[in-house]
């Protein structure tokens, strides 16, 4: 998964937060090093950071975690259309994709 401006705008914020920086690498399914390279300028130049309100939770949730919670986001929203089917044909879904053997 390669990073985008956005993303480093949160890797900033992440660390000005405290965050670890193998936390934050994990947050985005990286190695550690990219995170190096997006606080040194070397991916992006130096951007203003996401504020603390636009970060994730801190500590990391494994990237498939994040996958999840993306299906599980999806699927209130259906909810609170009253698409209760979509909903969970989207849980299952999330599940279906988490339960894959990525490598």
């Amino acid at each position: 998964m390669a990073l985008t401006q956005h993303d480093a705008r949160m890797v900033f914020g992440m660390v000005a937060r405290g965050d670890k920086h193998h936390d934050v690498a994990a947050y985005f399914g990286e190695n550690p090093a990219r995170v190096a390279e997006v606080l040194s300028g070397e991916a992006f130049g130096f951007l203003d950071a996401l504020p603390p309100a636009e970060l994730p939770p801190k500590g990391s949730p494994g990237l498939k975690g994040r996958k999840l919670l993306a299906f599980v986001e999806k699927a209130i929203g259906q909810l609170a259309n009253g698409e209760a089917k979509d909903a969970a044909e989207t849980l299952a879904a999330g599940v279906k994709r988490y339960n894959l053997s990525e490598g």
